[in-house]
């Protein structure tokens, strides 16, 4: 098998590809770049391609999948293709509707994986970020493991192949798996990972419960004004991930990634640019020595980029827990 391609085997038997690309991009970037940039990632080695319905690019990405298996490049079972359930769409009565509306846009039969995008329910309706007249975020009370029994009925109906959350905190993953009847367990938890938030306890939590850690912002986000607070420090501008990458003669992006997959987890490299696209594949031709590793475990320092501030005053808001 082609070193790019390398896959982990995920509880349910079916396996990830363990180097995915991401497709979010800000508001302003048009929806084609998505069509584009997902077309030239599969034709670089691409096959895990991570994408959600608020994202507002299924359309594209799916229509990148499916000309990339017209010009023969790949098979539908080559990819694994994922989707996430938007924090709106949490009521049990809303999630296959939820998937079916992704499928129809994607106009694909399957997701490989569906996830939980947010613990934090919202209030149903077309508004991805409702608020009310001032301003501020109306949420909704769902019970997640009655969210988790839909997410199930989805697999039963060959809908999704696999199922999985994201943003969980290890109490919400207990209370899943803790859950009577639980017919199918979480095969990831989706979240933000990188140097700087290096998500050890949560890695070994989930290590010990067989769940795939699956890291986003693996390259420190793309600083989304929108999201992502300007003073925080730039990841890959760190001096010891830029002397490592010296030593190695390669990019501080190829060092972020590399140090996931030597730990286990299941890294997303998110690129427009088709340089740093193909660069980012080649994360399979070298290796980083344990005293590297070690270095960059010393970086850790508890910065999320992604706090998803606006959900803080909700109960199941997954980052007031340490881990």
């Amino acid at each position: 098998m082609d070193p790019k391609h390398q896959r982990r085997e995920l509880t349910d038997g079916r396996f990830i590809p363990v180097l995915g690309f991401g497709t979010f991009a800000p508001e302003e970037v048009p929806k084609s770049e998505a069509l584009e940039a997902t077309k030239f990632a599969i034709g670089a080695g691409f096959r895990h391609i991570d994408c959600a319905y608020v994202y507002q690019n299924e359309e594209q990405v799916g229509q990148a999948i499916r000309s990339k298996i017209a010009d023969g490049t790949v098979k539908r079972d080559d990819i694994f293709y994922t989707s996430k359930l938007w924090a709106t769409f949490l009521r049990p009565e809303l999630v296959r509707p939820a998937l079916e509306k992704s499928l129809k846009n994607l106009q694909l039969d399957y997701v490989d994986l569906y996830i939980i995008h947010f613990p934090v329910a919202m209030k149903p309706g077309e508004e991805a970020y409702p608020k009310d007249e001032n301003g501020k975020m109306m949420f909704d009370t769902v019970d997640l493991c009655r969210t988790w029994e839909a997410m199930e009925k989805c697999k039963d109906a060959g809908l999704a192949k696999s199922i999985g959350v994201s943003n969980f905190n290890h109490k919400q993953l207990e209370k899943i798996l803790n859950k009577p009847g639980l017919k199918h367990k979480p095969v990831c938890n989706q979240v933000e990972c990188h140097p700087y938030l290096n998500q050890s306890k949560l890695l070994d939590f989930c290590k010990s419960k067989d769940i795939v850690l699956v890291a986003y912002s693996a390259l420190g986000s793309q600083r989304d004004p929108k999201w992502v607070d300007q003073s925080l420090p730039v990841l890959l501008d760190d001096p010891l991930l830029g002397a490592i990458a010296k030593k190695h003669k390669r990019s501080p992006a190829l060092i972020a990634l590399r140090y996931q997959l030597q730990r286990g987890v299941v890294v997303l490299a998110k690129s427009y640019k088709e340089k740093e696209t193909k660069e980012n594949i080649q994360v399979f031709d070298f290796e980083l020595p344990p005293e590297d590793m070690k270095a960059i475990d010393g970086l850790n320092r508890n910065i999320r980029y992604c706090d998803f501030q606006f959900a803080a005053g909700h109960p199941e808001y997954p980052f007031s827990e340490e881990y």
